[in-house]
């Protein structure tokens, strides 16, 4: 019968089918003829000693065995078009997977997104990193996918107790991802091959009888006795239903202004926030392999940091290998900064955002704004940054060392970060408290990665929208909105969800709760 083996091989052992089929006889006694297939079901590297092992969890089939090969099918989706109709606003992971499984229970979702198209997209975004022109709808949060469609594809996850998180993989196979997500420990897709699998999406959402509407920005909700009677739109349409799914992503903000404005309950939520920092790719290479060059067998390094800095946790975030940096603006007159990296990682530089942990107390000079103090917070640094920059989407930017003595940059050399830069002492565009955060923690990083800490290394600032500035509360058991019913907020707009597979998820919860309720 076939035989499961947990193994330890050199990376080149793990690239070439003979040399582990070779490996795998001589462990288990037996010729390599004998084995007739491996099957790979989990991979990860180990990169802890000088010498780099890929650990692997085989099944090994023998000769004669029938090889269980893992089916990948989109489910059997009914035509729902004329059943019963939900809103899900925001097209982005939340949302898409929230309409999916609403046409699997037999309800119709009415998708309805403020942003273009996936193809739209890329003429805006072109806008702000060539013309320093900001599309308030349509940009690298707002559109077909949301953040992640343009934000790396990056699918790992801690969310392991809030559901099935193969399954929501198996789904992004299904439609066209590739199989090795499966079995990688940290899987990756890759911003140049998102656009097709979210545009195969919303294609089967619409094949089913489903609806996807673009460039349609709802601007209030409409609510009678405390229950949700449909949304009003910026054309001024209505659009009647008893049940919407929230899903706009973290940087809705006029989403959280209408909410604040119309009494409906939010909360001030703490998130984190700090700078980009890029590095070459040869650099974090060599500090976490342990060697000169990487060689063709080993994927491009990420790193992953944590540290605890005058009492907060300062900490790697969204780390992109062979990636490069890109202008994350919502509205004229901010500059905001996050990463992604295409499917091979090919680019010769790294970056992370690194981060520093919030409280409430920290949001008190903006305590008059009430449950939106973290978000004003928030906008502040964002403003700020934008005049540092000269009113531009170049970002103020900083070799690592310069900063850590508060020391203005010479000159700062050419980065992966389109629009540009301007040399600035980041010190102007933080709070002091975080400033010196920042500051300490770099030190203490350079002392964990031998290396990381060099004027080599260019600091972007900044990177703000790590998560939402504000949580929607929702009841625990049927996850409306603890006032009005027939709301669900939803992912990582809402404070649910972090990353695609974890919104994802969340949007699948919504709409399993919204049958449940319809019975």
């Amino acid at each position: 019968m076939p035989q499961e083996l947990l193994i330890q091989v050199a990376p080149e052992v793990a690239a070439n089918t003979r040399l582990l089929k070779e490996h795998v006889a001589k462990m288990i006694r037996t010729s390599p003829a004998d084995i007739q297939h491996l099957s790979i079901v989990k991979r990860s590297i180990d990169a802890r000693q000088k010498s780099i092992k890929i650990n692997l969890k085989l099944t090994v089939y023998f000769k004669g065995e029938a090889i269980a090969e893992r089916s990948i099918e989109l489910p059997n989706y009914p035509d729902v078009s004329q059943q019963q109709e939900v809103i899900v606003i925001g097209a982005g992971p939340a949302g898409l997977f929230a309409a999916l499984q609403l046409i699997e229970l037999g309800l119709k979702p009415i998708v309805i997104e403020r942003g273009k198209d996936v193809r739209g997209r890329r003429r805006d975004l072109k806008a702000i990193n060539v013309d320093h022109l900001v599309n308030e709808d349509s940009n690298y949060c707002f559109g077909e996918g949301g953040a992640g469609t343009y934000s790396d594809g990056k699918l790992y996850t801690r969310s392991k107790k809030r559901g099935d998180i193969d399954r929501i993989l198996e789904l992004l196979v299904a439609f066209g991802a590739s199989p090795d997500i499966l079995v990688d420990a940290h899987p990756h897709i890759g911003t140049n091959k998102l656009p097709q699998i979210i545009q195969d999406i919303r294609e089967k959402i619409i094949e089913c009888g489903g609806k996807v509407l673009f460039e349609t920005r709802m601007t209030d909700i409409l609510i009678k006795n405390n229950e949700v009677q449909g949304v009003v739109t910026q054309k001024g349409e209505t659009i009647a239903a008893n049940k919407v799914i929230l899903a706009t992503g973290h940087s809705a903000r006029d989403i959280f202004e209408l909410l604040h404005h119309k009494g409906i309950e939010i909360e001030a939520k703490p998130f984190a926030l700090g700078v980009r920092a890029e590095h070459s790719q040869e650099l974090i290479d060599q500090i976490q392999y342990k060697c000169d060059y990487r060689g063709e067998f080993l994927p491009p390094s990420p790193y992953s940091i944590v540290k605890q800095v005058n009492g907060r946790g300062m900490y790697s975030f969204c780390m992109c290998p062979g990636g490069v940096i890109a202008p994350c603006a919502t509205s004229p007159g901010e500059v905001v900064t996050n990463g992604w990296s295409p499917s091979k990682r090919d680019q010769p530089t790294a970056n992370s955002g690194i981060v520093v942990e919030l409280r409430l107390e920290d949001f008190k000079p903006f305590e008059k704004f009430g449950s939106l103090a973290g978000m004003e917070f928030q906008k502040a640094i964002e403003q700020k940054a934008w005049t540092l920059a000269g009113e531009t989407q170049k970002v103020p930017a900083q070799r690592m060392v310069d900063f850590t003595q508060s020391k203005v940059s010479a000159a700062i050399p050419k980065t992966s970060y389109v629009p540009g830069t301007t040399s600035v002492e980041l010190g102007q565009v933080f709070p002091g408290f975080l400033t010196q955060t920042l500051r300490e923690g770099f030190l203490e990083f350079g002392k964990t990665m031998r290396g990381y800490l060099t004027n080599e290394a260019i600091l972007h600032a900044p990177e703000s929208r790590t998560s939402s500035p504000v949580r929607i509360p929702r009841n625990t058991e049927t996850l409306e909105h603890v006032q009005i019913k027939g709301l669900y907020p939803c992912g990582e707009g809402a404070g649910y969800a972090g990353g695609i597979v974890s919104a994802a998820i969340d949007g699948e919860k919504c709409a399993l709760k919204i049958k449940e309720r319809l019975g």
